[in-house]
């Protein structure tokens, strides 16, 4: 009889898309989703975009005995059930800290006694902080940060003591953690609570640190997903992108198809098991890089992004993974390029309507102090 897996978060972007490739390699699909308004919208439905062979529990990963119902006759678990975005984590801090950290404790309590084959728990990138430099010379440094002086006078790039701007590297999962918010601090949690539960209780456990994640079916009036849908819906109602800082920062964007990819992989090795792997492209790309080419997909290059000069609360500079340990152990290969995977993107857009809350996030930011 083909495994039975279960998905916390599994009606969402990610958890959908990896729904697919796991119903096509013939496992069978089970979904916890409490379909939350900010990400599904006020109905409260299933999405069409999820698989009619998927079994669809709505209910909340806090909750013990929806849990319990879920993992009955269950042989693997992705966790991905989650509340997502810097910005919102900085001002609704018992709500984030609530949905990931209780979420997750939740559910490890419940697979002490419903122990699985595997458990795959999604971890993020922001744990990282800022990513890894080159030092003058031969140095690598794993823990420099901007101070908030440096931010205010609009000097957006990492320095050392003598003032040198420094290269950014790819960044290792050996680089030590720096939390620079409420999420990151919420993705680390999740991420060493499902390890060292697994560890102490003989679950085999692997977390992926997923980086900037782009593809269909991402929730676009949702202000704090991802960058490239926030752009998207920006473009949708003929508005610019906005961009912190010059737009000059560095990040990793990797389709969601190469995201399922990984997380298939990881539950298919077995030396993965207690082992922590990054999930990206492995190629940096300028956040105004993205913007231009977003408005190319969706043919909207009259509308030009609109750099605001201004920094947010927990934002970091550059950050681009080192995707060798994935590449080694997992066997894993992205296999979407940016270009291709924007392509899709638009095509996906063309028949979707967007509500822009973009200035309305922007608002309650720069209401809490937390827009320099």
């Amino acid at each position: 009889m083909s495994k039975h897996v279960l998905i916390t978060g599994g009606a969402g972007f990610i958890g959908s898309h990896l729904a697919d490739a796991l119903l096509a390699r013939g496992y069978r699909v089970r979904a916890l989703d409490n379909l939350s308004p900010q990400v599904h919208g006020p109905e409260g439905i299933r999405p069409d975009y999820l698989d009619e062979d998927v079994e669809l529990m709505v209910g909340d990963v806090r909750d013990p005995d929806a849990v319990k119902q879920a993992l009955h006759g269950i042989d693997a678990v992705y966790h991905f059930a989650a509340a997502v975005g810097v910005g919102q984590s900085m001002y609704e801090i018992a709500s984030y800290t609530s949905i990931n950290n209780l979420g997750t404790a939740v559910l490890l309590e419940a697979l002490i006694h419903h122990p699985v084959e595997r458990l795959i728990v999604a971890s993020s990138m922001s744990l990282y902080g800022e990513g890894l430099y080159k030092l003058p010379g031969d140095g690598i440094s794993a823990a420099m940060e901007r101070s908030v002086e440096q931010l205010k006078a609009h000097d957006w790039e990492v320095r050392n003591a003598e003032g040198d701007v420094l290269i950014p590297l790819p960044t290792p999962e050996s680089k030590p953690p720096a939390l620079a918010s409420i999420y990151a601090l919420s993705k680390y949690d999740q991420e060493r609570m499902a390890l060292i539960t697994g560890r102490a209780y003989g679950i085999p456990t692997v977390a992926l640190r997923f980086f900037n994640v782009f593809g269909t079916r991402q929730a676009l009036s949702n202000p704090y997903t991802g960058v490239l849908a926030i752009f998207a819906s920006r473009l949708l109602n003929d508005n610019p992108p906005l961009i912190y800082e010059d737009g000059e920062q560095q990040r990793d964007f990797v389709s969601v198809r190469d995201i399922a990819q990984a997380c298939r992989l990881a539950l298919e090795a077995p030396e993965a098991a207690g082992q922590v792997f990054n999930i990206g492209s492995g190629r940096p790309r300028t956040i105004r890089e993205i913007a231009r080419k977003m408005s190319q997909a969706m043919d909207k290059r009259g509308i030009a992004a609109q750099i605001t000069h201004k920094y947010r609360v927990g934002d970091i500079r550059h950050c681009f993974a080192d995707i060798t340990r994935a590449r080694q152990v997992l066997g894993y290969e992205p296999a979407v390029s940016l270009e291709d995977g924007l392509v899709e993107l638009a095509g996906w857009l063309e028949g979707q309507v967007a509500d822009d809350r973009v200035a309305q996030a922007r608002a309650e930011l720069d209401a809490r102090g937390l827009a320099i």
